[in-house]
């Protein structure tokens, strides 16, 4: 079985191309930093940089919404290959081929080093009822989009 699952922060923003012909197909390729959980012998954070490609509409949602910085998660699975560069020499390449990407936090969490925090009047958290069902605090109804 052939399958990872990162979760990481983009390096910059994907570099997006389309295949030619009549049906042209995006191909999103970008960076993802990914924190080692464990680091030898000190507090030094270090990261590995994985190579992640993604194609058609994943291809299109990464360049629409993806940008440096952002926290995604990405399932997928690992493609080797090799070519000859203009050197004449033969060049190894590994990368994640995106089967599925969203996004890791919310767009506020992200925001500042409060958590995305500004103040101001916000809702109380919904709390668990037991029943399968969140309990819903009155006076939000407006927020809902099913309304």
């Amino acid at each position: 079985m052939n399958k990872v699952i990162l979760m990481g922060r983009l390096t910059r923003d994907p570099e997006v191309r389309y295949s030619q012909g009549e049906n042209a197909l995006a191909i999103a390729r970008y960076t993802l930093a990914v924190d080692r959980r464990f680091n030898r012998g000190g507090d030094e954070n270090t990261a590995d940089f994985i190579n992640c490609v993604a194609f058609g509409k994943s291809g299109e949602f990464a360049e629409r919404y993806f940008r440096k910085g952002t926290k995604i998660l990405v399932s997928g699975r690992i493609q080797t290959g090799s070519y000859t560069n203009k050197d004449g020499v033969k060049v190894y390449t590994t990368e994640v081929v995106a089967e599925d990407q969203e996004f890791a936090e919310s767009k506020n969490s992200s925001a500042g080093s409060n958590g995305g925090f500004t103040g101001g009047n916000r809702a109380p958290e919904p709390s668990g009822a037991g029943d399968g069902f969140m309990n819903i605090p009155d006076g939000i109804d407006e927020e809902l989009p099913f309304n």
